[in-house]
């Protein structure tokens, strides 16, 4: 089935109706599980361990399943939208552009992001782009005026040869021709990249680089005593559009510099608090009504994107109730197996489809256009606020004194007390992912949201490329999950009521996500531990009942396999993924409800950490041959190697023990199953403990520590049980 309207089309999955048949035999098969455990259960660990961890298997089903009931794709027509606007009418947009720490995120990088959305096919004159620096680092400014002056010559050559790729590192990396005009403006980018690379490895503005008044100026504002969390608030105006022009003589886009101020006496260091300080400073300078977030290291892959956002924000069927447009997180650079899951094609693109068919995907944090009002309460209050469609034009120049004074004022770090700033208005506060709990709150109150997954990426970004960096990431996105979960807007009630059962699931399933932990790892040791012991927990071959754990097993795996398929995954990537899955549950997952545990208590708290976007060569050369990295003696790897030295010895245990007809393959056939393919997802780091001697193979210290606490749990529920 499909729903269109003159510049999109929405289509209605026919899958959707596998999915329900599906999901209601599946049901039925996990009913029928729950039976066979109340006529089997024991006062034993085995027996009430795995009926845990089948509880919690059904429960995480449960709430997956809205994703599948009603899927759908949609499709743009950005070349009938001027039939519906003119173009001198198209809305503003302010584009946020965030960046925290210059020696994890490159600067080049942020500037090479700038560069290419300021290259947008859109009126110039109604582009602002905005650069967060939360690290308050003059390395970042510099590298922006840097990107002001080479924006100058880039623009109009995007323009004039109708260039797809705007990125100007990708573009001068995929292509090399010897016309007299690209070898102009690659020569123009090297000296900016050797200048800004050179800055960067110093640590500090070479004054020879530093011709400007102006520009020397700004740098005054680094006094004694400045400090990355102690810094007053600093604008400024790199390219203004009224006054700026390129080279050929046409309007080029505001880019401004905002560096928030920050107090060692301030609580309100939130990580969100960036954004919603740009946020007041562009309503200050610009107040577009559309706004676009992005990460630093997240370009624009595709430079009609605007257009396609505005065939929705355009259309007066949905407008009214339309919070944001969510693009799906893409990367560049993936390795082709993506040994790490780094695609994350289930959380960025398989569940927001699904959510889309329900009222709209969650807020990913990068690459959404939101609504601007949508920030300001529910669609209803919102019309009476005062926020009307051509509310970004300004009498004043935004260089004025006058509104960069104003625009400090509201980036001041005690701006926020006592207002509603983070808990009704902007981005809201409270978890370390700020941007899936702004999503799900303004779709509580009353808003809707669009997935725009298009089949040329609209932005493509960076992802960690070794273990530990990715272990640290899901770490951070799993407690942000958990505070999500025990908060007072809670999906599990409040969202309940809000939503509706079925969405509401949704977001359940987000929150719950850490929580994997408890069966996988009782899956990953219990059977294996019991198999150790002579202990049969499963059925029979030949028992019926083992015929209804076949069923959920492959079922469970065959109907994800051919999602993931359905999104152009391949074998290799699927196998990865699905062992990557398992790696999170064991690792990360633990250790993230851990730690929001002993937060609870009292006992420890945990702040956001900027995932390092800089890899080394060697790095880079493992990651490119799919090989795992282990060199960093991270206390994430401690259950990953005792569960794998588990599954070896009850595996070649097991398997020794029917060559010598010890016991029979018939009852522990189960056991012995999910024992070899643990063993087999955890190849790699048997392969690091043991075989290889790079600098990325497990240290010592963690295999050893691994092996000791392996042989105590060994021991100690042998005494348990026996």
């Amino acid at each position: 089935m499909e729903e269109s309207s003159l510049n999109s089309l929405q289509i209605m999955h026919g899958r959707k109706l596998f999915n329900r048949v599906f999901a209601a035999i599946y049901a039925f098969a996990i009913i029928a599980l729950f039976y066979h455990h109340a006529l089997t259960l024991t006062l034993s660990i085995p027996s009430i361990f795995m009926l845990i961890s089948d509880f919690i298997l059904a429960l995480m089903w449960f709430t997956s399943q809205s994703f599948f009931m009603n899927p759908i794709t949609r499709q743009e027509f950005p070349e009938n939208l001027e039939k519906l606007v003119n173009k001198k009418d198209f809305p503003a947009i302010d584009i946020f552009i965030c960046t925290a720490d210059p020696f994890k995120e490159p600067p080049l990088t942020t500037v090479n992001t700038a560069l290419s959305v300021l290259a947008y096919d859109y009126p110039m004159e109604k582009i602002s782009v905005y650069v967060s620096d939360d690290g308050g680092s003059k390395l970042i400014l510099f590298a922006l005026m840097e990107a002001a002056k080479f924006a100058r010559n880039w623009l109009p050559y995007c323009r004039e040869n109708k260039i797809e790729q705007r990125c100007p590192e990708e573009y001068f990396r995929r292509n090399h021709t010897t016309t007299s005009q690209f070898q102009i403006i690659e020569n123009l980018y090297e000296d900016m990249k050797m200048r800004i690379e050179n800055v960067v490895e110093r640590g500090e503005v070479l004054e020879e680089y530093i011709t400007d008044p102006q520009q020397r100026e700004a740098f005054n504002k680094w006094t004694k005593g400045f400090t990355p969390n102690d810094h007053p608030a600093i604008i400024q105006v790199l390219l203004e559009s009224d006054k700026d022009k390129d080279i050929k003589g046409y309007s080029i886009p505001n880019l401004i510099y905002v560096s928030r101020e920050k107090s060692t006496t301030s609580l309100h260091h939130f990580k969100a608090g960036a954004l919603n300080a740009l946020l007041r400073v562009s309503e200050a300078m610009t107040n577009a009504p559309l706004l676009l977030t992005l990460d630093c290291d997240m370009y624009s892959n595709d430079p009609q994107t605007p257009h396609r956002v505005l065939c929705y924000f355009c259309d007066p069927s949905i407008k009214c109730k339309l919070a944001y447009v969510q693009f799906p997180q893409r990367y560049h650079g993936l390795n082709e197996d993506d040994i790490y899951g780094g695609d994350n094609v289930r959380t960025f693109r398989i569940s927001p489809a699904g959510l889309d068919g329900l009222g709209g995907p969650d807020n990913c944090g990068t690459g959404c256009f939101f609504n601007r009002r949508a920030l300001f309460g529910s669609p209803s209050s919102v019309t009476s606020v005062g926020h009307s469609e051509d509310s970004h034009i300004r009498d004043m120049a935004i260089s004025s004194v006058s509104i960069v004074e104003l625009a400090c004022h509201v980036a001041s770090c005690n701006y926020e007390y006592n207002t509603d700033w983070g808990t009704k208005t902007g981005i809201r506060y409270g978890t370390l992912v700020e941007d899936i709990y702004t999503g799900y709150m303004m779709h509580c109150e009353g808003w809707d949201s669009i997935f725009c997954n298009t089949e040329r990426p609209a932005f493509l970004g960076e992802v960690p490329i070794n273990l530990n960096d990715v272990l640290s990431q899901v770490k951070r996105w799993s407690f942000g999950h958990l505070e999500v979960l025990s908060c007072k807007y809670s999906p599990l009630t409040f969202g309940t009521k809000a939503l509706g059962i079925l969405r509401a699931n949704c977001y359940i399933h987000y929150v719950l996500w850490p929580i994997w932990c408890i069966p996988v790892t009782l899956y990953a040791c219990i059977p294996q531990l019991s198999l150790l012991n002579n202990i049969s927990i499963f059925p029979k071959v030949f028992d019926p009942w083992f015929f209804l754990y076949v069923f959920l097993f492959f079922g469970a795996y065959v109907h994800d396999f051919v999602q993931f398929i359905l999104f152009k995954g391949t074998i290799k990537r699927y196998w990865n993924d699905q062992r990557m899955w398992y790696v999170k549950a064991l690792s990360p997952f633990l250790f993230s409800s851990i730690e929001c545990l002993t937060k609870k208590l009292g006992i420890t708290t945990k702040g956001f950490n900027v995932t390092n976007k800089i890899a080394g060569q060697d790095e880079r050369k493992m990651y490119d041959q799919s090989v795992f990295t282990f060199e960093i003696p991270s206390p994430m790897f401690v259950p990953l190697a005792m569960v794998s030295i588990i599954n070896m010895i009850a595996f070649l245990r097991g398997i020794m023990a029917i060559i010598l007809r010890m016991e029979s393959l018939d009852e522990f056939f189960i056991q012995l199953f999910v024992a070899g393919f643990a063993v087999v997802n955890c190849l790699p780091i048997y392969e690091a403990m043991l075989l290889r001697s790079d600098h990325g193979r497990m240290p010592k210290r963690i295999v050893i520590s691994s092996a000791v606490l392996a042989g105590v749990l060994c021991v100690a529920f042998s005494l348990i049980v026996n």
